[in-house]
């Protein structure tokens, strides 16, 4: 049997799943070698598409039953976990996801955003009371109904791609709209599973969810400009997102952005050392390194400076890398052989710059592994300093006092994420409120979850995914009276 008989997948469009003539290659990131076909969709397809979800959004119930959509949000939640093995393989071989990482946030967490959502859906009020209000010798009364938003064109980047899928299009689809979601090219069968799932074991509708793959930025680019698309949600690089934003201005789409992140990590004076570099060398290499909000700045007293570039370099030492699908191994490789030529050259750039390179900066192989990287003595206006790697590089910057601190953590144009160590817990949340950025971890507080919304300030993006406020992202407003007396 071939490897493309092994793990083809189809697009989603209109309740069918198809086929195309053309076909791309998907690589398995820790070998280099090819693990599977994806259809390619192109502009006929992404129409195709569209006019479905268009169709299903304003001839069908779809956007006002919520019992429909509740039902299928549970049996989308149970067909998930009923198949999350066969995903769970995928994703290691695909994504290059480590094997105690789909147990987590690259598979098995984003399935109980889908089941928040079911949850959510049947007690959230889609109506809002104003009370009554006299007018000229009558009383008026007025509410605001919650409308669905429309139909949506959902853009998913490649390193968490079942986490970004299911946290757009579950609230999307609790919101009542439809969706046309597109994968990333380098991870386009992670995304096509999910829509096959829906295809294979939920109620719903043709039209509701589409799924797309595609390499064509045309595809991309009909998507975000489209006359029936409504509205935009789109997680990626913070160059992407500003074209997004551009060509969604034409018929002023709303847009959701979720996009990069530099996040600084404080260590005030009187913080855990020991601990904090813990946190610092095993969060910098999660994925290896391929997430947007985490900590890849780290500030440190200038006293204490090299004391901690060691601890961090213990703690690299430590770092399993290798075979994804091992349970014992920690961190996996990188997407791709360009995306580890990027990393190499931003690091190999630093050190010419001025940088200290205490370990890593090294390519591994087979595969496109990157090993664990530390810079010290970094310049917080330097390249290294300001731009995201998305890459195992943890970069040491030195600060004379608080005050400092947080000057250089709130010198980015990014504000996504960031964390505060110190052993005054009361300190540590009062510097944690004056980072700019729009999620924060105080001695190592985990703040990931389906209730709370994640987002960015700044060039990190616009808008909130999950919790409550990542239903109402897709919802809109209606302003209703009638005269009663």
């Amino acid at each position: 049997m071939s490897t493309r008989e092994k793990v083809a997948r189809r697009l989603l469009i209109d309740g069918r799943l198809v086929e195309t003539e053309r076909v791309v290659s998907s690589l398995d990131p820790a070998t280099g070698e090819v693990y599977g076909y994806a259809p390619e969709a192109g502009v006929a397809e992404a129409d195709a598409a569209i006019a479905a979800a268009r169709t299903a959004f304003d001839t069908t119930d779809w956007s006002t039953n919520v019992e429909l959509r509740t039902r299928c949000l549970e049996q989308l939640y149970r067909a998930l976990r009923d198949n999350v093995e066969e995903l769970r393989e995928l994703t290691i071989a695909e994504v290059g996801a480590t094997r105690t990482l789909t147990h987590a946030n690259q598979l098995e967490a984003p399935i109980e955003i889908v089941r928040y959502y079911a949850e959510l859906l049947p007690t959230y009020d889609f109506t809002e009371d104003l009370g009554t209000v006299e007018v000229r010798g009558q009383q008026h009364h007025r509410w605001v109904e919650l409308e669905a938003a429309g139909v949506v064109a959902a853009i998913v980047a490649y390193n968490y791609p079942h986490q970004l899928t299911l946290a757009k299009l579950a609230p999307a689809l609790a919101a009542g709209c439809t969706v046309v979601l597109k994968g990333a090219p380098d991870t386009p069968l992670a995304t096509l599973a999910i829509g096959e799932i829906i295809a294979n074991h939920t109620d719903i509708p043709p039209g509701v969810v589409n799924v797309l793959a595609s390499s064509d930025v045309a595809v991309g680019e009909r998507m975000t400009t489209h006359p029936d698309v409504d509205m935009i949600t789109f997680t990626g690089s913070t160059a992407v997102g500003r074209k997004i934003m551009a060509a969604a201005s034409g018929t002023l789409k709303r847009v959701f952005l979720e996009l990069g992140g530099k996040s600084a990590m404080i260590l005030l004076d009187d913080a855990d050392y020991t601990q904090a570099a813990v946190f610092a060398a095993f969060s910098v290499v999660t994925h290896a390194g391929q997430g947007c909000a985490l900590t890849t700045r780290v500030l440190v007293p200038r006293a204490e400076h090299d004391k901690f570039a060691e601890l961090v370099a213990a703690n690299f030492a430590h770092v399993r890398w290798g075979d994804p699908g091992d349970p014992k191994t920690y961190m996996g490789p990188l997407i791709s052989e360009k995306q580890r030529d990027k990393v190499d050259g931003m690091v190999q750039r630093a050190v010419a710059a001025g940088a200290t390179l205490v370990t890593g900066g090294e390519k591994a192989g087979p595969g496109f592994f990157y090993k664990p990287t530390l810079l010290a003595n970094v310049d917080p206006d330097s390249e290294i300093a300001q731009e995201e790697v998305f890459g195992p590089v943890l970069a040491l910057i030195p600060y004379d006092d608080e005050e400092e601190a947080v000057r250089i953590a709130n010198n980015s144009i990014y504000g996504l994420s960031g964390a505060v160590f110190g052993a005054d817990n009361e300190r540590a949340k009062a510097v944690a409120r004056r980072i700019r950025t729009g999620t924060l971890s105080v001695n190592g507080g985990n703040y990931f979850a389906p209730d709370a919304p994640f987002g960015g300030y700044k060039q990190s993006g616009i808008g909130r995914e999950m919790g409550r406020v990542g239903l109402e992202e897709f919802l809109e407003r209606k302003t209703l009276a009638e005269v009663v007396a």
